[in-house]
C-alpha cells in the first residue's frame, strides 16, 4: 500500500571528506547509525526550536538527505550558510522518494520512527499495492507533520515525540539546539506537547481547546473522531474540555505522544 496524501520529497546530497563531522555538529540524531540504515533527525535554531525535519541514508560516497519538497530549497540554503570552511558540496538529487505499508520492496528501508509507519524507497520502482489514508495514520499513532504539528521556530521537539520517533540523541555530543534539548530532557514532566485527542463533534484543525473558560491547547491534524493536539498538560484538571461547540478528551491509552 502506498501513500495517498503524504507530502512530496525531495533528497538532497551531502559529499565531500567532512560530510559526517558537518552533518554531526548540526543535527539532532548520530550520523554514525547511517551504518545501520535510515535514520530520522531533525535541525534545530540555537535556541533549540524546531526548523526542518528529515530522513537520512548513505548511498554511493555521499549522505542523501529526504526532506519535505516545500521547504527543500531553505534546507539547502541553511546547510550551505553552515557549511563554512568545511569540505563538503550540497546538491540536490533526482531521486524519487516512495513510501508504503506491508510487503516491503527490493531496497526499501523501514521507517525509523516507528514500525507501523512501513516503509522507504529512493529509487526503484516502489508503488504497488492498495493506497492508504496517511493522516489517518498519523493521527493514530500520533506522528507530526513539517508545516502542521511541527512549526519552525515554534515547536520543541520533545514536545513533539523526537524521543519517541527514534529522532534525537542524547550521547553524541554538541548540535545547534543541544543545550535547550538536553534540559528540556532532565525535567521530571513536559508541561506541554501533542496528544490524541477523541472529538464528538465538527470542530477543525486551527480551533482552540477550552477548558474552564480558558484556552489548554489546540486542535492539529484530525481523522475522523481523533485528532493530533497540542495540550498544556500543566492547565488540565478535572473540567471538560471542548473546541467550538465539541467536546474533546483524551484517548485511551497511552496518549501523550512525547511519553
Amino acid at each position: 500500500m502506498t501513500q495517498t496524501d503524504a507530502p512530496k520529497r525531495t533528497v538532497i546530497s551531502v559529499s565531500g571528506p567532512d560530510r559526517f563531522e558537518f552533518l554531526q555538529g548540526l543535527i539532532t540524531n548520530d550520523v554514525a547509525r547511517l551504518s545501520e540504515g535510515l535514520i530520522y533527525s531533525a535541525l534545530l535554531t540555537p535556541q533549540g526550536k524546531y526548523l526542518f525535519d528529515f530522513f537520512l541514508f548513505e548511498r554511493e560516497g555521499a549522505v542523501l538527505i529526504d526532506a519535505v519538497s516545500e521547504r527543500a530549497q531553505q534546507l539547502s540554503q541553511l546547510l550551505n550558510f553552515y557549511k563554512l570552511r568545511k569540505s563538503v558540496s550540497i546538491a540536490p538529487s533526482d531521486i524519487e522518494v516512495t513510501s508504503g505499508l506491508g510487503t516491503v520492496p527490493p531496497g526499501a528501508m523501514p521507517d525509523p520512527r516507528s514500525p507501523q509507519l512501513g516503509w522507504r524507497q529512493y529509487g526503484g520502482a516502489g508503488k504497488c499495492g492498495a493506497e492508504f489514508d496517511w493522516d489517518a495514520i498519523r493521527v493514530e499513532h500520533c506522528i507530526p507533520e513539517s508545516g502542521i504539528e511541527l512549526l519552525p521556530n515554534t515547536t520543541f521537539i520533545l514536545e513533539a515525540g523526537f524521543e519517541r520517533l527514534n529522532g534525537v540523541d542524547f550521547h553524541k555530543g554538541c548540535y545547534v539546539g543541544q543545550e535547550v534539548t538536553a534540559r528540556m530532557k532532565h525535567k521530571k514532566n513536559l508541561a506541554k506537547g501533542l496528544a490524541t485527542v477523541l472529538v464528538e463533534g465538527n470542530a477543525q484543525r486551527g480551533t482552540e481547546i477550552l477548558s474552564n473558560g480558558r484556552q489548554v491547547g489546540k486542535l492539529f491534524t484530525r481523522s475522523g473522531n481523533k485528532a493530533i493536539a497540542f495540550l498544556r498538560f500543566d492547565r488540565l484538571g478535572q473540567a471538560p474540555m471542548s473546541a467550538d461547540g465539541s467536546a474533546v478528551r483524551m484517548a485511551s491509552g497511552k496518549t501523550k505522544c512525547n511519553g
